[in-house]
């Protein structure tokens, strides 16, 4: 965007300005020619973008990369957290204090995935992510683990995307049907 009047910085017909790599509108049928659809817009999931509606754009690519990321990074942050585990063990802090750290990791991993696991088939509530927030941080491997075996499947969080969103379009289908005839036309009762 440029910074003095908020309009495009790209040329008309370039494949930022709404053509595709071929040169035709990257629109879909029936949306209008200005670049805006009509009715409802899918939701971006986080590194998928819009992606999952049609499956297209390298979608198969993302999800073999989330699910190789997310595994990776789950295996690192155990061994960063078999570090933490030596160093409490050489700090000389006793049997307990060890059984207890490992304990609180184990629960909070198992609580996190849970968690995440749970808001990839329905909305979590706000309230209770935020007074959770400090324990699924403590467990993100937990988390991790629930983006490596969704991704295996489907896209984290399509399947929630995908039934509000259908059930939008239908909802838009269905009052746009009502709307079909011309209101100027309408007649007039005296």
């Amino acid at each position: 965007m440029s910074d003095e009047n908020g309009t495009p910085d790209t040329e008309a017909g370039s494949p930022e300005n709404g053509a595709g790599p071929s040169g035709r509108p990257a629109h879909p049928a029936g949306a209008p020619a200005g670049g805006t659809p009509a009715g409802p817009r899918p939701e971006p999931l986080r590194f998928f973008g819009t992606t999952w509606v049609d499956h297209d754009r390298g979608y198969p690519f993302r999800r073999v990369g989330v699910a190789v990321g997310s595994l990776a990074a789950a295996v690192a942050s155990c061994l960063v957290l078999r570090l933490a585990y030596e160093g409490v063990a050489l700090a000389g802090t006793g049997r307990f204090v060890t059984v207890l750290v490992t304990v609180m990791f184990a629960i909070s991993s198992a609580l996190a995935f849970r968690n995440t696991w749970e808001g990839f088939t329905g909305r979590p509530d706000p309230d209770r992510q935020a007074s959770l927030r400090g324990l699924l941080a403590i467990g993100f491997v937990g988390s991790l683990l629930a983006y490596f075996f969704r991704s295996l499947t489907e896209a984290p969080g399509e399947k929630l995307h995908r039934e509000e969103y259908e059930a939008a379009r239908a909802e838009h289908e269905r009052r746009t049907a009502r709307r079909t005839r011309n209101p100027s036309r309408k007649r007039r009762r005296s």
